[in-house]
């Protein structure tokens, strides 16, 4: 239908000629349709075009070519007219479901437009869990985050808006889990996080933070090293655990490679035969927490991973006791192995500790053992600052009782017995 046609049509309503308390659009015989739409169009004047089959819901097309929903209804204050979106914005199915919703609110005296309630705690969690959490964290330190919220966030604060959490609120919250300070302190932090990214979304006023003012609780880093007889203790509660079978072997072929590498649990039993790269002299760490790094292929962790039986149809190196997996687990075997060499106290991540541990001793740099362990930040290596220390005491106690014999002055001899 051209122009020329649609300027006769009784339902063409010139739009800025409807005032409130006027008179509704006459009876029209447009359907407004996604495609009915695309056609209109208008020479000089803004137009409204009514739709016949749901009364004040209808289209304003400018002269410039831009197109909007709008809708028109009478409630208890009189007629009231306003806009839903513009066409682009909207599908033609969407315009008339919400025009529907709108002129109902109109007619029974309401908001045409109610704000939506304002977002909770628990949807805030949702969202920071899915959006943000998925897309970048590892799945343990998801798994870590999703637990402080659903054992202790949410159950304090899940039911409150996002812009009802006061100061008192979060310090409470951080209050009840003094007992666990990582814990306390973890979910402090994680809820910090979220209200940084609510504002970014929209969903609370820049800068508000409830957690701002909370002040953590300290906490004590736990750090054991092996000493050099526990090294050898442990070395034979492996080959005895291996000789009489008490102990899942790949456990004990993956305990060694921890000690040998110094790797992180996970890097070591994500392990695939693909990575083991012997020409490069490297293993492939893929599930770095840094990122994904190299670790030097040394001739003992080469006799190890040489004497790891390799089937075909496994392409781990730690192979789990189900065809085709890897093992997922290994604290149940250490717990066996730290009791038979007598380490009580000891965890898997120690072994991380002892490897640093030793480096230093045998006078490697905090720079070099940072790389090795694949630490991405300085700060990090910076735990170990201690035992540089103690190993440049030893090292100086040695250079100097060395150097001492020669120019040390010697205590006078002690006079013999009955001498006069």
């Amino acid at each position: 239908m051209g122009i020329a046609m649609w300027q006769d049509i009784t339902f063409l309503v010139p739009y800025g000629k409807r005032k409130p308390g006027g008179t509704m659009p006459r009876r029209s015989e447009f359907r407004i349709t996604g495609r009915a739409v695309d056609s209109l169009r208008v020479e000089k004047k803004d137009a409204v075009f009514w739709d016949r089959d749901l009364p004040g819901f209808g289209v304003r097309v400018h002269a410039t070519g831009r197109k909007v929903y709008v809708v028109q209804s009478r409630g208890p204050t009189g007629l009231q007219r306003v806009s839903l979106g513009g066409c682009g914005d909207l599908s033609a199915a969407e315009a008339r479901k919400r025009g529907a919703a709108v002129i109902d609110r109109i007619k029974r005296g309401e908001d045409p437009f109610p704000a939506p309630p304002a977002p909770t705690v628990a949807a805030l969690a949702e969202r920071y869990l899915r959006v943000h959490v998925a897309a970048h964290c590892r799945p343990r330190t998801a798994g870590l985050y999703r637990l402080a919220l659903e054992r202790h966030v949410l159950p304090a604060l899940g039911g409150k808006a996002v812009d009802e959490v006061t100061q008192e609120d979060a310090a409470a919250l951080h209050r009840r889990l003094r007992d666990t300070p990582w814990m306390a302190n973890a979910a402090i932090g994680i809820l910090s996080r979220m209200y940084r990214l609510a504002a970014a979304w929209g969903l609370a006023a820049p800068g508000r933070d409830p957690c701002r003012s909370v002040r953590r609780y300290p906490e004590r880093a736990r750090e054991r090293f092996l000493t050099p007889e526990e090294f050898r203790r442990l070395g034979r509660a492996l080959r005895e655990a291996e000789a009489d079978g008490s102990v899942w072997p790949p456990a004990v072929a993956a305990i060694r490679l921890l000690l040998l590498t110094g790797c992180r649990k996970n890097e070591i039993l994500t392990l695939r035969w693909d990575d083991v790269d012997r020409t490069a002299g490297e293993l492939r760490l893929g599930d770095a927490k840094s990122g994904p790094r190299m670790a030097p292929l040394t001739p003992p962790l080469l006799k190890v991973l040489d004497d790891i039986p390799r089937t075909a149809d496994n392409p781990w190196v730690i192979a789990g006791r189900k065809p085709g997996a890897r093992l997922r687990e290994l604290a149940h075997h250490w717990r066996r192995i730290a009791a038979r060499a007598g380490l009580d106290g000891v965890r898997v991540h120690d072994l991380r500790h002892s490897y640093a541990s030793r480096a230093l001793a045998l006078g490697e740099s905090l720079s070099m053992i940072g790389r090795l362990l694949g630490h991405a930040r300085v700060a990090t290596t910076a735990r170990y600052a201690h035992l540089a220390r103690d190993a440049e005491r030893e090292a100086a106690g040695r250079i100097g009782d060395s150097i001492g014999v020669h120019v040390a002055r010697r205590t006078a001899a002690a006079p013999k017995a009955g001498a006069a």
